[in-house]
């Protein structure tokens, strides 16, 4: 399995730490990118073209932004379709549409090309360590197939079911992240703002029923000024939970938390910070509550 030639397209936050992980296993690899100098800053052997890169490969991982960058890279003349060959293998790593990804996996199973659909979590300081957890669908053959590449980047891997089902169940996580985040932004900003002292007062939450990941590992570091800068930006959440409204609507489930989750991200972009990292949104929310920054002294 250590032969495996794999290729990467996209070499962003996380295609990049993930394709330095491969690299650093010794395996063989090649990335493509709209912007070469993502394959610089990540020091990763590029391609000329997607085909290209497909024709010195094994295993293909795609690590975009969601089904609409995807889907041309797939179905486009010079896409992956149109260049694979029977015995390859694809794992899509996106946040991805479900239903879109039931319709890609058809295609490539038509080419005689294995698919996975494989949603990560675990943020870039995971895929640093190579310690992301991996939401798998698709056939049992398939994953087997690509369980010893998943193990360079992963320590985690759940196997949901057929096609779709790990996009499925990265867009539910998803959506999880989101709530407690902005919730847990707009609780600190008023626990700021009525005088409490944050350090204690997350050590209390994270001993009580209040406790979830972002008051365990986002907010210690931020009481300190420290953004964890490099994870997924605020428009890229808003994305995610656009995502999940729209499979919550295919599959006749009310939501009644998403209105509140996207009112707080879109806030966050109004506000001039939709590229910046998604636990930003705390400051949106400081701003409208007056200048609020929980690393900074409270007023008075």
């Amino acid at each position: 399995m250590s032969e495996q030639r794999v290729g990467v397209i996209g070499v962003g936050n996380m295609g990049g730490r993930i394709s330095r992980r491969i690299l650093d296993s010794g395996r063989p690899l090649v990335g493509y990118d709209r912007s070469p100098e993502q394959l610089e800053r990540f020091g990763v052997p590029g391609a000329v073209s997607i085909a290209d890169l497909v024709g010195r490969s094994d295993v293909i991982l795609f690590s975009l932004p969601d089904s609409r960058v995807v889907e041309p890279v797939v179905f486009d003349d010079d896409g992956v379709l149109a260049a694979c060959s029977p015995g390859q293998l694809v794992a899509d790593l996106s946040t991805a549409s479900p239903s879109s990804t039931v319709r890609i996996h058809a295609a490539f199973l038509e080419r005689g090309v294995d698919f996975l659909d494989a949603g990560i979590s675990g943020g870039a300081a995971a895929a640093e360590k190579g310690t992301l957890s991996i939401m798998v669908g698709g056939s049992d053959a398939a994953l087997d197939r690509a369980r010893d590449l998943f193990s360079t980047f992963a320590s985690n891997v759940y196997h949901m079911g057929s096609s779709g089902s790990g996009h499925t169940a990265k867009l539910l996580n998803n959506f999880l992240n989101g709530v407690s985040l902005a919730a847990t932004a707009e609780v600190m900003v008023a626990a700021r703002k009525a005088g409490l002292d944050l350090t204690t007062f997350l050590d209390a939450v994270n001993h009580s029923s209040g406790v979830n990941f972002a008051t365990l590992n986002r907010f210690p570091s931020i009481i300190r000024g420290d953004y964890l800068e490099g994870g997924l930006t605020g428009r890229l959440m808003t994305k995610d939970i656009q995502l999940y409204v729209e499979l919550l609507g295919e599959l006749g489930v009310p939501s009644t938390s998403a209105p509140g989750c996207l009112a707080a991200f879109g806030l966050a972009i109004a506000l001039g910070y939709g590229d910046e990292i998604s636990n930003r949104v705390v400051d949106a929310i400081g701003d409208v509550a007056g200048g609020v920054r929980l690393h900074e002294p409270a007023e008075g």
